[in-house]
């Protein structure tokens, strides 16, 4: 159990490639995502933040933080700001809430690398490909991204990154590693998933 850190999950809003259902909700194999992304983290975090602006859409999760953004329309960043100020650890680990098939072994690894460094952000990568919604923020970072969410207008989190002191956690590009680290973004990605779930 890492105790001083909390499982941070950007739910997100409706999206209209899937009819205005929340990517979080969308059912694989019979099982949401949220709820996939869940039982993979739940045995490794004591306090799971669900970051949404719809939370009557995840009311059945009562056991789970629910918090929504102060800043609107900025993208992950406000998820990331809200999971920030809720936080009681002094560390998040955030997921991007349509990864329906995490690693718990990277996960730990990932915790077992940041512990053993100094900085305030560690990203996977592969390649010159990097994940910073499957990545592990200090909370000391939450007066700069407040900071920069009120006075900037790129609010991508690559470009806020650049004002932190990131590390990288080097990976093999490998199937093992694209699965774990896939988004679903399509209904073609929902049938790769089934197929990767041996599901069809």
């Amino acid at each position: 159990m890492a105790r001083n850190i909390s499982g941070v999950i950007l739910a997100g809003g409706a999206n209209m490639r899937f009819n205005g259902i929340t990517k979080a909700n969308i059912v694989i194999g019979g099982k949401a995502i949220i709820f996939r992304i869940i039982d993979t983290i739940r045995n490794i975090f004591d306090e799971i933040i669900i970051v949404t602006n719809s939370p009557e859409e995840f009311k059945e999760y009562t056991n789970f933080k629910l918090v929504s953004d102060k800043f609107l329309n900025v993208g992950p960043l406000g998820g990331i700001h809200a999971a920030l100020k809720a936080s009681s650890k002094e560390v998040l680990f955030v997921f991007a809430g349509d990864m329906p098939l995490l690693n718990r072994t990277f996960i730990l690894k990932q915790i077992e690398y940041y512990q053993s460094i100094k900085c305030d952000v560690l990203i996977p990568r592969i390649n010159r490909n990097i994940e910073p919604l499957h990545a592990i923020y200090n909370v000391s970072v939450s007066e700069i991204l407040e900071d920069y969410l009120g006075l900037e207008k790129e609010y991508a989190v690559r470009e806020f990154i650049k004002r932190l002191n990131v590390s990288y956690m080097e990976l093999e590009d490998s199937q093992e590693t694209r699965k774990a680290f896939m988004n679903v973004n399509s209904q073609n990605d929902i049938l790769i998933v089934e197929k990767l779930l041996g599901i069809t």
